[in-house]
């Protein structure tokens, strides 16, 4: 990867990135700050929320959550406000990917779960950050997925999650648009997170590159520099709409 170069695009401003501690969302919060922005990194895991917060200095600030508690996603957004003064920006990244067995096989519990962390957390969070960005405008970020344009085998509760953040984006762009609130979704191809490692072996990895035209899996920072471009003022005009960086996956 080229080394970023930073353009203070996000000067001054407040963010919250959900799933913050690694993968996309530690990606997107390490831009966010290159850029100038002050980051409450929101994660299950609180150590490794903690450890990147101490890495990036003041201007990052850990906060523990469950995305699917609803209760402590407003503690979130008043974490927020309290610690920084306000909310401009918001990345609602934390999901799951769940079992990979054929629809008929699969189990409802698991089908409730994926469900609630990767779709039901971003309507609780997109919900509570409209609500306090009403009076001076802001810039909400859905992260989806390719899945959620296009179907993929074994992953019928993932696929469908990602496909209801983009109702969601849109829905909620025409809604908010006359308050200055953009809201806009991220649709990745496969990316090499610490996550996608852990649960591919070397060969299932070479067929997933082979996937993509380009030949290779995503890096995060690639994910996060089109964060950085959606959650600024460059983005100005753009509002309910969804943008895939799959290196040519939906082509074929």
């Amino acid at each position: 990867m080229k080394e970023y170069v930073t353009s203070n695009r996000l000067q001054n401003k407040i963010a919250i990135v959900t799933g913050g501690a690694s993968g996309i969302g530690e990606a997107v919060v390490k831009a966010f700050i290159n850029e100038g922005a002050s980051v409450v990194i929101a994660d299950f895991n609180k150590e490794a929320a903690n450890t990147l917060a101490v890495a990036l200095g003041e201007k990052a600030v850990a906060f523990e959550i469950d995305v699917t508690d609803y209760a402590r996603v407003q503690d979130m957004i008043q974490f927020a406000v309290d610690t920084f003064g306000g909310l401009d920006i918001a990345v609602n990244n934390a999901g799951i990917g769940g079992p990979a067995v054929p629809t008929g096989e699969y189990e409802v519990d698991a089908w409730k779960k994926v469900i609630d962390v990767s779709l039901n957390s971003v309507f609780y969070c997109l919900k509570e950050e409209l609500n306090v960005m009403q009076d001076k405008g802001g810039a909400i970020i859905n992260m989806a997925s390719i899945l959620g344009t296009v179907g993929f085998k074994t992953q019928c509760a993932y696929s469908t999650a990602k496909h209801g953040i983009l109702g969601l984006t849109k829905t909620a762009g025409a809604e908010y648009a006359a308050k200055n609130i953009r809201i806009n979704a991220i649709c990745p191809g496969f990316v090499e997170t610490p996550a996608l490692q852990h649960s591919m072996d070397d060969v299932a990895t070479a067929k997933l590159k082979e996937l993509h035209p380009i030949g290779r899996l995503a890096q995060p920072e690639e994910i996060a520099k089109l964060a950085v471009f959606l959650a600024s003022d460059d983005a100005s005009f753009i509002n309910g709409a969804h943008y895939l960086i799959d290196g040519g996956y939906t082509t074929l």
